[in-house]
């Protein structure tokens, strides 16, 4: 039942599920598993030990699975692991993980990653992503879900994005976001909340009165960033606890601070 052009090339040892789309001139290396109705566009490159989930979308010109961009690396046996139902937009690039970094670089299911994007070895992507066109993250970071990486922008390695952060365009990010920021200005600054995408989820409007009062905190109260962060711990939100779990936990880069 699946629908491969002619001039595909698909290696020996590929798995190919059900109900799949192959366009033409497409390359399957040996050690790629496509899920049950797994499309990919004209001129496709999947490659290395690489998993794409079931009903996710390649188009065009796109390389996924290349060895990383690191000089360090040696041709170890490492993957990447692609969940379900993402879009995958024209000449993105996705590299397969390190043994630095632990060996895989993951995306998690309903992204979508528009064209230009670049995914570096050894990132970790939640679910329900999104990256416009022409951004890219560093080796090792970590993008929470919900998040939203903003046009021509770069996440620096090792950095994380909190989950329901957004990054606006033309922006590069050297340190940490905290979760549902809103990050801006061509050396990234957290500028505030993402008010609307956190209306837009539903989230209630104590939540959102609640996470407002906790940034102000942040913003203007007394004493350094991680004292002000302890004494937000006592929240009733769940929300604002989340954000106060996220600036605690260990990281290799600091954390961005709301700009005066």
């Amino acid at each position: 039942m699946n629908e491969i052009h002619p001039s595909a090339i698909i290696e020996d040892g590929a798995q190919i599920g059900a109900g799949c789309k192959i366009g033409p001139f497409c390359y399957i290396g040996p050690k790629v598993s496509l899920g049950d109705r797994v499309e990919l566009k004209s001129h496709t490159v999947v490659m290395g030990e690489t998993s794409i989930g079931e009903d996710s979308v390649v188009f065009n010109f796109s390389v996924i699975g290349e060895i990383p961009q690191d000089l360090k690396f040696g041709g170890e046996n490492t993957r990447l692991e692609i969940g379900k139902r993402n879009r995958i937009r024209e000449h993105v690039t996705i590299n397969v993980g390190t043994d630095g970094g632990g060996g895989v670089t993951r995306i998690g299911d309903d992204c979508l990653l528009m064209a230009g994007v670049h995914v570096a070895h050894d990132v970790q992507i939640g679910d329900r992503v999104i990256m416009v066109n022409q951004s890219g993250a560093a080796g090792h970071c970590i993008i929470e879900d919900d998040a939203i990486i903003g046009g021509i922008s770069g996440l620096h390695q090792f950095v994380r994005v909190g989950r329901g952060a957004i990054i606006g365009a033309l922006t590069m990010v050297p340190k940490d976001v905290i979760p549902y920021g809103l990050v801006q200005a061509p050396r990234g600054e957290l500028d505030g909340l993402n008010l609307v995408g956190l209306k837009r989820r539903g989230v209630p409007r104590e939540d959102i009165a609640a996470l407002r009062a906790a940034f102000k905190e942040l913003s203007e109260g007394e004493g350094t960033f991680m004292d002000k962060a302890d004494r937000l711990s006592g929240s009733t939100s769940d929300y604002v606890r989340e954000i106060v779990e996220f600036v605690t936990a260990s990281s290799d880069r600091s954390i961005l601070t709301p700009r005066k």
